[in-house]
């Protein structure tokens, strides 16, 4: 069976440089598929496309590339939608692919693209092992995923996987160290993003905002109010400014979520079919949308209703197609702690600082900190002599009060004058004067070929725009 509607992807892409926040690495290249879903649109994987600076598409019948453009994306779906725009009637020879249903456990499927090791289209088959919620890596989001025994290799990424004669999913991850283990985007979320798309809906997955544990221990389920036939998870902690705020509250014992009975360890019945984490429901969810929750409070019985919003970690998540957010003060470089800083680290789950990490696995936002500020290096001068070790520590306190986010630390640093105190977690103090700092910025940029001294959209002085380096 030939399979005109899958394309080839070839990518340039620019990451970021987390330790010289100012500039970005040195361009890399690679390749990826997709597939013709309608109307002149490409789907293909988000991580194919993250930090793109140049596209172009393949087709099988013809060697000529044209330029592609990314029309939109969902990162934490690991999806993205491509389109050509000259010439307009490149895909006029190629019959757009049709999304299919759900595939089953057993049922045949076979992976198609352009995989490392050859220029042709490549074809490999076999069978729907699983179907559960999975970890997708390219954003750390849990969300429905199929799991497949047909090989998925570098290159397949982005590639359909057809169930007959229809896409039941996009091929995006596979499980490292083990043969044959590959995962697919499954139509139900492929759906939500077209449609989100169509709709223009944001392209991101929305979040409960609450920790849970399971609730396996009868005398626990007991000692919150549970009935013998009673079962649910029940709530930890609920994040600030997230959906669940001053609806749920720690000790709250979840039963239901959009009609579907949690069990006792934290699964609910899927699509008929399928046992998995109960926040699968969110994966065809949107922003903004309602979601009802059936709890149980102090033994009494109430549904909520949520309205939706965006996962908002203390620590973000990997972010892409955007700068990372860093200041730099008297040589010191601010920067916001992310899990893009922390992978700088080989191995960063053991290597990286353990206060940093304590923040990525156990931190939440609150009304006095959304951001965890961190100073990673000091660019020595003059004016920072004593102050070099001090590196890889968070802020704690700026003339005495916690930054609430970078915006908040770098606003109050540029309209500061006199003496400014700096004071990091370990108990390290800074002390700056100001007007030297301002005097000295310009020298320091231009001896470390830093372009400004600040990422654009970061607060500048009511009357000075961000300063840049001595030419």
């Amino acid at each position: 069976m030939a399979y005109p509607a899958v394309i080839r992807v070839f990518a340039t892409s620019q990451d970021p440089d987390f330790d010289g926040p100012w500039q970005a690495r040195t361009p890399s290249s690679s390749t990826g598929s997709a597939v013709v879903i309608g109307n002149g649109l490409l789907l293909t994987g988000a991580h194919v496309v993250a930090n793109a600076t140049f596209l172009q598409v393949q087709k099988p019948s013809h060697p000529d590339k044209a330029v592609a453009h990314v029309r939109a994306v969902s990162h934490d779906t690991d999806l993205a939608l491509l389109e050509v725009l000259d010439p307009p009637d490149f895909f006029a020879d190629i019959e757009p692919a049709e999304l299919g249903p759900m595939p089953k456990l057993r049922d045949e499927v076979s992976v198609v693209g352009y995989p490392v090791g050859g220029e042709e289209i490549s074809i490999t088959e076999g069978v729907v092992s699983r179907i559960e919620v999975q970890r997708y890596s390219h954003s750390q989001r849990h969300l429905l995923a199929v799991t497949v025994d047909a090989a998925i290799n570098a290159g397949n990424s982005g590639g359909p996987v057809f169930g007959g004669d229809k896409v039941v999913g996009i091929a995006f991850q596979k499980l490292t160290g083990v043969d044959n283990i590959g995962e697919m985007v499954p139509p139900p979320i492929i759906r939500a993003f077209l449609d989100g798309v169509a709709a223009g809906k944001r392209p991101e997955i929305p979040a409960i905002g609450i920790t849970t544990q399971n609730l396996e221990n009868p005398l626990l389920r007991k000692h919150l109010g549970l009935g013998p036939t009673e079962r649910g998870v029940v709530v930890l902690h609920v994040d600030w400014g997230g959906s669940a705020e001053g609806l749920l509250q720690p000790r709250d014992v979840i039963t239901a979520i959009d009609g579907l009975p949690i069990a006792n360890n934290g699964t609910v019945q899927y699509l008929g079919n399928y046992r998995t984490r109960y926040d699968v429901v969110l994966g065809h969810r949107y922003v903004g949308d309602k979601i009802e929750l059936a709890i149980k409070r102090n033994g009494a019985a109430k549904v909520v209703t949520l309205e939706l919003k965006a996962w908002k970690p203390l620590v973000p998540r990997s972010r892409y197609d955007q700068a990372p957010a860093y200041f730099v003060y008297g040589g010191l470089v601010f920067q916001t702690l992310t899990r893009d800083y922390l992978t700088t680290w080989d191995k960063w789950w053991n290597k990286a600082p353990k206060e940093f990490l304590n923040y990525y696995y156990l931190g939440f936002r609150t009304a006095e900190q959304h951001e965890v500020v961190i100073l990673t290096q000091v660019l020595a001068d003059e004016i920072n002599v004593g102050y070099s070790h001090l590196y890889n520590e968070a802020i704690a306190k700026l003339d005495g009060k916690q930054p609430r986010d970078m915006e908040d630390f770098v606003q109050r640093l540029t309209n500061a004058t006199g003496v400014v105190e700096i004071e990091t977690t370990s108990g390290g103090i800074i002390i700056l004067d100001a007007d030297e700092v301002r005097a000295s910025t310009p020298r320091i940029l231009s001896r470390y070929h830093i372009p400004r001294d600040r990422t654009l959209g970061l607060p500048t002085a009511a009357t000075s725009p961000a300063v840049r380096a001595v030419p």
